[in-house]
């Protein structure tokens, strides 16, 4: 998963046009100092060798100048091949992983040990100081079985084996890691009361996570460019009422509808902005968290 930094050459920018480009981030430092981010890693900025070396270095910088990032990450491709090697075939419904107590095991150890300590691994070697932790991890997620009601008939119930649906979290854990410099990189597996494994839609985990946490912002990378149309254009800028729309019209479907259900959650439990971002932009996270421009869909709570 590592590779060598490839960097774009910066010598044809005189000194202080330079400085003028970073005397711009000044505003953004000073209003987001002492806040927490809460970033959910995923989509090809994870599987992009250069694009991991961009999020290493925007995260790094970021706790540098003062701010609080934690990493919350997916692993949907590298569980699937996982699974493949071992000739098992993923199957979803209404978007959600189908986890049996096999695949509940290849979860644990591709996100909990592979994904996880390769994103550590990643901070670390661009100069920070980050931690891996699972929601077992000082008890960070209490979890239970995802109910799961059919879309089309509320009265039928898909079983998705062991999916976990948030009962609660408790991020002091989290908390005594950010005020000691370190990055917490956070893997969303959760427990049941008996000691059982739950997997988590990360999507789901970084929201709860950011209202948890009172995050200042929470940002999804992802895929796409944002939040489109019905024509294909950017939705630079929602409003709760807007998603409701967007759902009811088809427009936010399949796999968009937790991420979107969990940043709206976010948005009008407290958390200031919710932004999906596109993570094939090179150091996307830099740009959107310290110049004014908009490099994905922002969600405010009204």
């Amino acid at each position: 998963m590592t590779s060598t930094p490839t960097h774009v050459s910066v010598d044809h920018i005189l000194p202080r046009e330079k400085a003028e480009i970073l005397s711009q981030a000044l505003p953004y430092i000073r209003r987001y100092h002492g806040k927490t981010l809460v970033i959910k890693y995923g989509g090809n900025a994870m599987t992009d060798p250069a694009l991991q070396q961009d999020f290493a270095e925007d995260i790094v910088l970021l706790k540098l100048v003062g701010m609080n990032p934690v990493v919350v990450h997916g692993g949907g491709p590298q569980i699937d091949e996982a699974l493949n090697r071992l000739g098992k075939k993923g199957t979803f419904i209404q978007g959600m992983r189908v986890t049996d107590e096999e695949t509940m095991e290849v979860v644990e150890w591709v996100l909990g040990g592979e994904v996880q300590q390769d994103i550590v691994g990643l901070i670390n070697a661009a100069g920070g100081k980050a931690v891996g932790l699972t929601g077992r991890d000082g008890g960070l997620i209490r979890a239970k079985k995802l109910k799961m009601v059919d879309k089309d008939d509320p009265t039928k119930e898909h079983d998705v084996g062991q999916v976990g649906d948030i009962d609660s979290i408790d991020p002091s854990v989290v908390k005594a890691l950010q005020d000691d410099a370190f990055i917490p990189v956070i893997s969303p597996i959760g427990f049941g009361e008996q000691g059982e494994s739950y997997n988590i839609n990360a999507d789901v985990v970084a929201a709860k996570l950011a209202t948890v946490l009172k995050a200042e912002k929470l940002l999804m990378l992802t895929n796409i460019t944002g939040v489109l149309d019905k024509n294909g254009q950017l939705l630079t800028d929602l409003t709760a009422r807007r998603i409701d729309e967007l759902f009811a019209d088809g427009t936010i479907s399949g796999g968009m509808l937790p991420k979107i259900a969990g940043a709206l959650d976010a948005a009008k439990s407290g958390v200031n902005a919710v932004h999906i971002i596109d993570g094939r932009v090179p150091h996307v996270l830099l740009l959107e968290i310290l110049t004014d421009q908009a490099f994905g869909t922002m969600i405010r709570s009204h």
